[in-house]
This record gives C-alpha cells, structure tokens and sequence, in this order.
C-alpha cells in the first residue's frame, strides 16, 4: 500500500483493495479473540459491496489503527471495525479534540482536530463505554491515550474525555478540549 495520510481523498485501485482485503483477514483470524462468533467470508462479502467502507478502512489502515472486527455488547448483530494497535495510532497524535477547540487556539495549533480527521477519514471516536468493552479484550493504550466521544454537556463546558490504560487499570479523564498532546491521538470505529 502507499503511504498517504490518513485522511486521503484518493480513490483506492484494486491491487490497493486486495492488498488491505489480504492484510484484514490475516489480522482477523490471528486475533479470533476479538469477534469470536463472526465469520470472515461475511465480513468480505460486505466489504466486496462498500467501496466507501473500504477507502475508510484503508484511512485506519495507513494511520497506524490496524483496524479489526471488534464485537461489542450492544451491536451483536452488527460488524464494527475498531482500531486495535496496542497504542493510540501514530499518523493522529498530536490533536486536539474538535474543530470548534481547534478555531478557538490563537497559537500553537495542532494540524488538525481528532472529530474533524475522523469525519475526513469517514470513521467515528470510540465512545466510553466502547472504549472499556475494548480494553475488557485486551490491554491497549499502557504509553498512550486516546480522546473519546464525548457527552454533549461536558462538550458545551469546554471539556472533552480521554481514556487511557495504567496500572492493568482502564481511566477516563477529562481536559480542555483545545489541549493536545504527543502521545494522545484517538480509536475510531466504522460499521459496516
């Protein structure tokens, strides 16, 4: 695959499509751990129908998310697409968390905002409680965090979430949201 950034416009070409269809479904079934009652040959059949999906799956990809079907409790039917590297995805670090925050920084802005990337790349943030069903599966963010959906009434008070791994223990913290930080990036999601 190229190396574009995360938000790219580009179209994807088919050696670009199989490639991440090859590299999805190795990642899929060494990590059965994380969708055991789903089946790949579903997954790729969906896939095979949503090019937009792909493009946004290929987004995940290229920023670092290594993207996987993750099953949580309240979508049991559904097929979601969770970044799973072990630490919040190198190419979306250093964001603040919208782009409301990011017009009200006078200096020192960021290059871009968690919510308005992940709306470029045509993915969303992690809620909470997602967050915390995807650190019940395994252990991510131990050296890094990651901003999270937040709730539309800390939201309006300047505030925004993040959540992050330590001492074998999952924590939701909150900061400014026009804050942003080296090692805190942000977990998207995308159903299918």
């Amino acid at each position: 695959m190229t190396n574009k950034t995360a938000h790219t416009t580009e179209k994807m070409t088919s050696s670009d499509e199989h490639s991440l269809l090859n590299l999805l479904e190795k990642r899929f079934f060494k990590n059965m751990h994380r969708h055991p009652d789903k089946e790949w040959a579903k997954v790729r059949e969906i896939l095979s129908e949503k090019l937009d999906k792909m493009e946004a799956l290929q987004a995940m990809e290229q920023s670092g998310g290594e993207p996987d079907v993750v099953c949580f409790a309240n979508v049991e039917n559904a097929i979601v697409f969770v970044d799973c590297a072990k630490e919040s995805p190198k190419g979306r670090r250093s964001l603040c968390y919208d782009p409301e925050a990011l017009a009200s920084r006078k200096e020192y802005k960021p290059a871009q905002s968690a919510i308005g990337m992940a709306l470029e790349m045509g993915v969303e943030l992690l809620n909470e409680m997602e967050y915390k069903q995807l650190q019940a599966i395994e252990a991510f963010d131990t050296k890094t965090s990651s901003w999270l959906k937040t709730p539309e009434k800390i939201r309006e008070l300047g505030g925004a979430i993040f959540g992050d791994r330590r001492f074998d223990h999952v924590f939701i913290y909150h900061n400014g949201a026009e804050s942003y930080y080296g090692v805190r990036g942000f977990r998207s999601k995308l159903h299918l």
